[in-house]
């Protein structure tokens, strides 16, 4: 059978004049007219009446062989030709059908030419079969409903012919493109696949199907985490589907594209079990040889193939089912391939659906007349005709209730739309397999048991599943810090019971015992905050460790005000009494170190209670970078930390730290000040310098440390932990060591009168200070600076004079046989000097006192001196040890008790450790001026 082809008088100039004009032209019903009304041939719609009638079926198909597609068409030839056999075979049809071929030769003009001429020129056809390039079939699909034709085809598959508004009298028996994407959803669903990416060649045909993909994912609650096109490379957009994590793949691209895209996929690692592709399935056999235009061998395109899974139509049914020709499709195939090897075609893809296509107009056509024929009875005046507006409607009509299994499966349409079957292949050691299909009239996916084969041991994850993992402190870590921080408590608890033990004895009861105990007890709180600070959401909920946020920063802080606090309270007193340049007596007691002690923690509560009330800590989360999961599985860990932060988190670290310095620098100018006062039971100086040294320099390193070490729990934690551990260790060490030994190895220490030390440095210091503050008191009244001038004179005159009564002893213990004279003649002068009774008087009086003490002294005392001692240098016999010796002998049994009373001790009154009242001149009456001076001395 031959394409029918008539010449049309004047076709000819229209062509070269423009398609568009043509076209508008073929739209017009009123051409429509004409032509009928030319050609008609005296036709009518009375072809239902008849029997054995011949019934026109216009086949539009690209024929020349240099068209394009034109392989498809050659090889429906002879599928056509046995339909109509079988048709007519089976005596259930009461006419035969006439196909007359019209070449389309693939091109918008010629086809719509030939269109045309079979309307113009041929017979009346009441249907037309066929359209096989999407173009072509497109336009004269549009301008069938002005010609009351409905079109049937078998072979176009582009989606923009689902258009049921701009295309409503066409059909086909081949699924569209789209009709695979509700089978990929069901595939999707079928594995748990609820994240995907697709890769789509910039083409019209494929850009549809991927519009229509998108939809339905949509609709399914499917996520599309990446969307890419390409023209010519795809290795930037496979790249950035890598990138954004993507593990199953949607492809909608031609054989010679998705060589480029494999190729690309293997060199960049995007094949394997953490991987799926889905590509079309309508590639020729062994594509990857025939379009490999890349790079890449065949061995790394079959490797970066391997596993894909490719969706295409069904082409023949593979259930062994007797269709309405009475054959299986198996039985039909045969047939079919028996005709091929006699014309010497090809065989083509599409042959099934152009098989039952004619068993679908024959069916629809028979159905047709079959109505007409009961209208036809049904008029009672016999003279009923049927235009073709009409006759066109009813084919329509039918044609959507079409429901038959053929050799393609169950045929039927929705919306014109064949609901067919959609196969699933997977490319297995280099040939694709089927392992199942889809039965988009059922919604049914049926895979074959074991048939599909992923490169792991489960299906790929449709992304990497993050997996949070919190990075804890670790439990041998922890184990081993709040060991040696019990250790700590433990030996502060020994303090304090020495502490409380010893409370009454005179060298812990210098040193301050309440003091002492806040300072146990700060220690105790830095301890306790260890254990809290270990704590974290592995071990208590959410809500909890906010609350251990805020916890274990109070204790932490009222900690260190409490130890440091005491300490530097303490100090302040020794400097209080020592530096007291109006030479007034000073009495403090521990109740007022308490209050200092209580007003800086009550600075520190106001501060942490505004913290708590303005912008309290609140537990958040940092997530860091994902990690690779050491076991080797297709996860990946996102560690995860938890901080105690709040909005301004750093204003309010400045203000505690800027409190806690200004404490430290006051703590470090007193020890400073106080540090040439050495009564070892008063003066901790030295060892607050060393400890404010040593946590100043911890503290500075530890914070740096901890906040560069942010990320690294375990480090952080033992940082932190060490310097507490540290600090407070070394502080409660200094403090208290040095009473152990004292107590251990002197127990007696506390009572001996060596007790305070005047250095030549500090009598500098006390000069310069009088010096001071009588400069600036001489805006009193000058009585004032008057008693204050005479008493530093007297002060120095009372030194001078103890060095020359130092000496004159010395001179006279070196003669034994003269000690009884001395003892009872001079040393009674000597107290007489020290018991000055009014330092109000003149200079003169001083003078002719001091000679007439002179003068009494007997001659002979001078001339049984040793003549050695005597041609010595004054200043080198008053320095040497002996001397040194003998003058503190004297000195610090007066200055220790005139102490301490001013710190709460035993009184002026109480007994001499001497045990005479008369040998110590302290204990002689004197004025109270001359207690004054000699306690502020």
């Amino acid at each position: 059978m031959a394409p029918t082809r008539r010449d049309c008088s004047g076709w000819e100039m229209f062509l070269p004049a423009g398609r568009l004009l043509l076209f508008a032209l073929l739209f017009h019903p009123g051409v429509a007219k004409v032509c009928n009304d030319r050609t008609k041939h005296e036709q009518d719609n009375s072809w239902f009446l008849k029997k054995e009638e011949a019934l026109n079926i216009m086949v539009l198909m690209p024929m020349n062989e240099s068209a394009l597609m034109s392989s498809i068409s050659q090889g429906i030839e002879p599928a056509v030709q046995l339909a109509i056999e079988h048709i007519n075979d089976s005596g259930e049809y009461p006419f035969s059908l006439i196909t007359k071929i019209y070449d389309t030769e693939c091109d918008n003009a010629k086809g719509l030419r030939a269109f045309f001429d079979a309307i113009c020129y041929g017979p009346k056809h009441l249907m037309i079969f066929g359209g096989v390039c999407p173009s072509v079939t497109s336009i004269i699909a549009e301008s069938l409903e002005g010609w009351n034709l409905v079109q049937l085809s078998f072979a176009a598959t582009t989606p923009v012919l689902a258009d049921k508004k701009k295309y409503p009298n066409f059909f086909r028996t081949v699924p569209s493109d789209n009709a695979v994407n509700p089978a990929v959803i069901k595939f999707l669903n079928y594995y748990n696949w609820s994240r995907v990416g697709t890769l789509t060649q910039d083409v019209q045909r494929f850009s549809e199907v991927r519009n229509d993909l998108t939809y339905e994912l949509e609709k399914a609650n499917i996520h599309i985490a990446d969307t890419e096109s390409f023209s010519n490379d795809p290795c930037v957009n496979v790249k950035k589907l890598k990138d954004n994590d993507v593990r199953i793949i949607i492809g909608q691209f031609d054989e010679h594209l998705a060589s480029k895209v494999f190729c690309c996929a293997y060199n960049l690692n995007m094949y394997g079990s953490k991987y799926q592709w889905i590509i079309p399935g309508w590639y020729q056999r062994n594509w990857w040889e025939q379009a490999n235009n890349t790079n890449c061998t065949s061995r790394k395109l079959l490797t970066a193939m391997e596993g894909y899974i490719s969706v295409d139509f069904e082409p023949l049914s593979s259930r062994p089912v007797k269709g309405i020709s009475g054959r299986t499709p198996k039985e039909y195939e045969k047939e079919y391939y028996r005709e091929l090897q006699q014309k010497g075609v090809e065989a083509s893809k599409f042959h099934g659906f152009a098989y039952d296509g004619i068993w679908v107009i024959a069916k629809t056509l028979n159905r047709v007349r079959e109505l007409l024929r009961t209208k036809e009875r049904q008029n009672m005046y016999h003279n009923f005709t049927v235009d073709d507006r009409e006759v066109g409607k009813m084919v329509l009509d039918v044609m959507n209730e079409t429901n038959f299994y053929g050799v393609t499966g169950q045929v039927m349409f929705r919306n014109g739309e064949r609901m067919g079957t959609i196969k699933f292949n997977q490319f297995q050691d280099g040939q694709e397999v089927k392992v199942g299909e889809y039965n988009s009239i059922a919604d049914i996916l049926d895979l074959q048991n074991n048939s599909i084969r992923f490169q792991g041991v489960e299906p790929p994850k449709d992304r990497t599943f993050v997996r949070l993992q919190r990075r804890h402190i670790n439990v041998p870590l922890y184990s081993i810090l709040s060991t040696i921080t019990i250790l700590g408590m433990l030996m502060a608890g020994a303090f304090l019971f020495f502490n409380i033990k010893n409370r009454n004895h005179r060298l812990i009861k210098m040193s301050s015992p309440y003091m002492n105990n806040l300072i146990i007890l700060g220690g105790m709180l830095s301890y306790a905050s260890i254990f809290l600070f270990g704590l974290d959401g592995g071990f208590v909920s959410d809500k909890e460790f906010e609350t251990l946020c805020t916890v274990r920063t109070w204790i932490l802080i009222v900690g260190y005000t409490t130890a440091f606090g005491a300490m530097f309270a303490k100090t302040w007193r020794v400097h209080a009494i020592f530096k007291n340049v109006k030479m007034k007596k000073k009495i403090i007691k521990d109740q007022k170190l308490l209050i200092i002690v209580g007003g800086m923690l009550l600075i520190d509560l106001c501060i942490l209670i505004c913290w708590q009330i303005v912008d309290p800590l609140r537990r958040t989360v940092e997530e860091y970078s994902l990690e690779a999961d050491p076991q080797g599985r297709d996860i990946a860990i996102r560690p995860f930390l938890e901080h105690c932060e709040n909005t301004h988190m750093t204003i309010w670290l400045g203000i505690v730290y800027a409190y806690k310095g200004l404490l430290m620098l006051f703590g470090c100018f007193l020890a400073w000040e106080t540090r040439n006062v050495s009564i070892p039971a008063l003066n901790d100086s030295k060892y607050i310098g060393m400890s404010v040294y040593n946590v100043g320099i911890m503290c500075i390193i530890g914070a740096a440390v901890s906040f560069l070490t942010r990320d690294q729990p375990n480090v952080q934690f033992c940082i932190v932990a060490l310097v507490i551990i540290f600090c407070s260790t070394i502080t409660l060490c200094l403090v208290f060591v040095p009473k152990l030994i004292t107590m251990r190895t002197n127990p007696d220490a506390a009572t001996q009168n060596r007790r305070l030390k005047f250095t030549q440095n500090q009598k500098k210091e006390d000069s310069k200070t009088s010096t001071s503050v009588t400069s600036v008191n001489q805006t009193n009244t000058s009585r004032l600076d008057g008693l204050q001038t005479d008493n530093h004179r007297l002060r120095m005159r009372i030194t001078e004079l103890d060095k020359e009564l130092e000496e004159v002893t010395m001179q006279l213990q070196d003669t034994p046989e003269k000690t009884p004279y001395i003892k009872q003649n001079h040393y009674p002068d000597a107290n007489n000097i020290l018991s000055i009774r009014n330092f109000t008087d003149g200079k003169d009086g001083e003078k002719s006192i001091l000679k007439n003490h002179l003068e009494q002294k007997p001659q002979a005392q001078w001339g049984s001196m040793d003549p050695s001692r005597i041609s010595r240098g004054p200043l080198e016999d008053i320095n040497s040890p002996e001397h040194i010796q003998r003058r503190l002998s004297l000195q610090l049994p007066i200055l220790h008790h005139a102490y301490l009373p001013s710190i709460g001790g035993v009184d002026a009154s109480c007994t001499s450790p001497n045990g005479s009242p008369g040998s110590s001149p302290r204990h002689r009456h004197m004025p109270p001026s001359y207690r004054v001076m000699v306690s502020g001395l």
